[in-house]
């Protein structure tokens, strides 16, 4: 923690990043650094609005999950308050209002945030995010001088504006046309937000998915059950030219194969049994927008040929008609079989396969972006916070580090149910209201099974003719040694697999010898 006092030296890097090449994500990272080596805190935290959710964009000094979570204002009264003020607030120790940040302050879910400084980022007037300092101890930002608050509040708003002003450009100048970014991340946050991560697999998956949405190419989408192959067409649609039309959504499997032609080419009144009216095939209703053809790998053989001329030709024949129509439709579909195989099983026609094809996207395993899964287990905490209407949700360090060891064989859909009953498991041991601590032992998977056998406990050391106290000193030096060692010499990872706060670290080894 700094402890010196503020000069306006501090804001010079502030100032400086301004005028750098710099993508969104490093000025956001360079700004909070700033901000921690310029006030006596434990924790920073930048957020932007979008409508009335607060986005964290970076943070220091809070547990990872952190940057997968939404903080809506009328939730959190400290955030209200500090988006409301003119000035920057500092709140009184003694404030009654629940933190945000209580439980998240990196290493230890059961500390308390102790001293709250809130700074309202406006640009002309226009409230564009809130940068947040917080400290473990009381009173800590009382001496620091209100117009060097001031002036970090407005260079602050500036810095932000400028890294969100130059990503708008990038993105207009390489997609222009495709639908507002917001709409996108709110829908998927709705279905499940996939996009969430910094990892490189899924900055190539946006990558690769915001070149191609602006085609009218067929795409096959690709991958394992539960990576989000849906949350992928969807997004797709999102940014296709054809956003505003809808998404047409068939499921292959689901479809009795006495049934598949007439659901998606449509049949004439009398054409069979049953058939008492006309009614239009998913081709027809998509005409002019995009269908949806999921787990298109369990087409049946019979109806391939027929889906085949409807892509080629853009053609359809209703069951029980002997007229073809025409139709525009986009084709986007989805399996987690290999193709490939099924052709050379004679299961799937080649030509088809070829005709789907054009643009292929395959959606990475979740045990391919693992570093993503504490930003995925916060925004699927606030999802399951919002659901039950629990208090705030912490995950102790050993579920924490359950949950990035696991395997996970059904990928993000199973990373989220498991976040979901482990949330509901721990919600038994806590009143309405107060803040619910998620364990290892609420996390059933075999991961995590996995996780607690391979890290057993250690044998407790022999007194050896020494003190209790003794012993236990040199217990501790061993362990705090071993796992500087596995973090390399960062201590605040060592801290986090200790269990404690990088600070307390701090103290304990320096009063064991250690140097700190």
């Amino acid at each position: 923690m700094t402890t010196t006092r503020p000069t306006l030296d501090d804001l010079l890097p502030i100032a400086l990043d301004m005028t750098s090449s710099l993508t969104a994500e490093d000025r956001s990272n360079r700004l909070v650094e700033a901000v921690r080596r310029a006030l006596p805190c434990d924790a920073v935290a930048l957020l932007r609005l979008e409508g009335q959710v607060l986005v964290p964009l970076a943070a220091h000094g809070l547990a990872p999950d952190v940057l997968g979570r939404r903080f809506l204002r009328a939730e959190h009264p400290r955030l209200d308050i500090i988006c409301r003020n003119a000035e920057p607030t500092i709140f009184p120790a003694e404030s009654a209002l629940p933190d945000p940040y209580d439980g998240l302050v990196e290493g230890d879910p059961h500390l308390h945030v102790h001293a709250c400084l809130g700074f309202p980022l406006r640009v002309e007037g226009e409230l564009v995010g809130v940068l947040t300092v917080d400290s473990l101890v009381p009173g800590s930002f009382d001496a620091v001088d209100k117009r060097f608050l001031a002036h970090l509040a407005a260079l602050a708003a500036a810095a932000l504006r400028t890294s969100d002003l130059i990503e708008t450009l990038e993105r207009h100048a390489q997609h222009q046309g495709q639908v507002a970014q917001d709409l996108v991340r709110d829908v998927l946050d709705r279905r499940g937000g996939f996009l969430i991560g910094t990892s490189s697999a899924i900055a190539d998956l946006r990558r690769e998915v915001e070149l191609i949405a602006g085609s009218e190419f067929p795409v096959l989408v690709t991958g394992e059950t539960g990576v989000g192959k849906e949350l992928v067409v969807r997004t797709l649609h999102l940014q296709s030219r054809r956003a505003e039309k809808p998404l047409v959504y068939v499921n292959c499997a689901a479809l009795p194969e006495s049934v598949i032609e007439s659901e998606l080419f449509g049949h004439a009144k009398g054409a069979f049994t049953g058939a008492d009216r006309a009614r239009p095939g998913k081709f027809r209703v998509a005409d002019g927008a995009t269908l949806f053809l999921d787990e298109i790998g369990e087409l049946p053989l019979a109806m391939q040929p027929k889906l085949l001329r409807a892509l080629q030709e853009g053609e359809i024949q209703p069951v029980g008609t002997d007229h073809a129509s025409h139709v525009d439709v986009r084709i986007l579909a989805a399996t987690n079989r290999d193709l490939e195989a099924e052709v050379r099983a004679g299961r799937f026609r080649a030509d088809l396969l070829h005709r789907l094809d054009v643009c292929r996207i395959q959606v990475p395993s979740l045990r391919d972006h693992k570093q993503d899964i504490p930003m995925l287990v916060g925004h699927f905490s606030d999802r399951v916070r919002r659901r039950l209407g629990t208090g705030p949700i912490r995950f102790e360090a050993d579920a924490q580090r359950g949950l990035s060891r696991g395997d996970w064989p059904g990928n993000v859909r199973e990373l989220e149910n498991v976040v979901a009953r482990g949330v509901l498991r721990a919600s038994s041991r806590s009143k309405p209201g107060e803040a619910l601590i998620v364990r290892a032992q609420d996390l059933d998977f075999a991961g995590a099974v996995a996780a607690r056998d391979a890290a057993p406990a250690p044998e407790p050391p022999e007194l050896g003719g020494r003190s209790l106290r003794a012993a236990l000193e040199d217990y501790q030096r061993t362990l705090i040694r071993t796992e500087l060692e596995r973090a390399q010499g960062n201590s605040a990872a060592a801290a986090r697999a200790l269990g404690m706060h990088r600070s307390n670290l701090h103290h304990l080894a320096k009063r064991l010898g250690l140097g700190g």
